[in-house]
């Protein structure tokens, strides 16, 4: 793990997506934070100690989805898929798919495998099994604010983690996707998928793979940007915190959007998906929500340890 000194830093964004607005002023202790996302391997011994079984690996709740079509209930999560030829980027369902058997031990489905991926990123994780992880291991998963803060490798003010230029010097530094989205990506970083830890400089703290290779839950409840206090956004928080933490969860959840009555958390950091003509989200600045109940072939996490 690496230690990320306390201090307050300028959180978010006004030059890119609306949810990163407004660029506020925050303060933050310090915090020992995983030198690089959860491997297989890692999620492997987590697994065999505790017998975990994920939430892709288990069928969905009638209850939950009254409306689902029953062979949407059996254990499955979402893959990315890339489309023949050139569709647009208007509908991500095209390329998007909800694939029965897969989970993280079969990345893209049945006939897939974690075989010789032993140091990339565990993906097909529900929020539910980072944070079990994070409780075995004795750690947290970040808050919003910790999680940009180690992002941010002790650098403000660029348009990226690692300067201003994308590709500085024409040289990928982080595991995106080049080409054009979502049907040609032109490898220009080496990978299709996601990519061991590490084989990317790391940041200003010497973390690896902030930016790119997968998105990483953290334990924010999603809301709309503004100068709050971080416990009003966690799940726990600390004592006297519970009920704010409960209103937190409740107005996370937006029936508008594609998570439905599903409470939502912020994800950070981007994945080898975010391409600059669909996703510039591979900066530290920027988020997304996502249901507590999805896993996907993007998404991974790292933990922390508060003092």
């Amino acid at each position: 793990m690496v230690w990320i000194p306390g201090g307050r830093f300028v959180m978010g964004s006004d030059l890119h997506y609306p949810e990163e607005a407004p660029a506020h002023m925050v303060s933050v202790d310090g915090f020992w934070i995983d030198r690089s996302p959860v491997t297989n391997a890692q999620f492997l011994k987590f697994v065999k100690a505790t017998g975990h079984v994920t939430l892709a690996e288990q069928p969905a709740d009638p209850a939950q989805y009254p409306d689902a079509l029953p062979e949407l209930l059996v254990p499955s999560s979402i893959v990315f898929v890339p489309p023949p030829g050139p569709i647009g980027t208007g509908d991500p369902y095209r390329w998007w798919q909800y694939i029965a058997g897969a989970d993280w031990r079969h990345p893209e489905g049945p006939g897939s495998s974690i075989k010789s991926r032993d140091h990339h990123p565990v993906v097909h994780v529900a929020h539910a099994d980072a944070a079990a992880y994070a409780a075995w291991s004795g750690k947290q998963l970040p808050s919003e604010t910790e999680w940009e803060r180690a992002a941010w490798g002790g650098r403000e003010g660029a348009e990226f983690a690692w300067g201003e230029e994308l590709h500085p010097g024409g040289r990928p530094v982080a595991n995106t996707f080049q080409g054009d989205f979502p049907h040609h990506n032109s490898l220009l970083d080496g990978y299709a998928g996601t990519s061991p830890v590490g084989v990317f400089p790391a940041n200003g703290y010497g973390l690896f793979d902030t930016i790119g290779n997968v998105w990483e839950w953290t334990d924010s409840w999603y809301a709309n940007h503004a100068p709050m206090a971080e416990q009003e956004l966690t799940a726990e928080g600390s004592s006297g915190c519970c009920d704010r933490a409960a209103d937190a969860r409740e107005a996370s959840i937006d029936p508008t959007s594609q998570h439905g009555a599903m409470p939502r958390k912020v994800v950070k950091g981007g994945s080898y998906l975010c391409a600059p003509s669909y996703c510039r989200r591979y900066r530290p600045a920027a988020r997304m929500a996502q249901g507590i109940d999805t896993s996907t072939s993007h998404m991974g996490f790292r933990c922390i340890v508060r003092l």
